[in-house]
């Protein structure tokens, strides 16, 4: 699990399953899965910032867990 920090500070943590191609995201406000994502996809956030996820919880490419 890595901890991200966003630019407001804020603590991000992330985890990814290879497996499933799946990242649990855990933040003050609570804990977040991705849908299934493509490969391609899955390579390119295991690279993402805090920041990056920040955003991404802006999207719906999500559900709570």
């Amino acid at each position: 699990m890595k901890t991200l920090t966003t630019i407001s500070g804020r603590q991000i943590r992330v985890s990814a399953n290879y497996f499933k191609r799946t990242f649990t995201i855990k933040t003050e406000s609570g804990k977040y899965r991705t849908n299934k994502m493509t490969k391609e996809e899955f390579q390119s956030c295991l690279n993402n910032t805090g920041n990056d996820w920040q955003q991404f919880l802006r999207s719906e490419d999500y559900y709570k867990v």
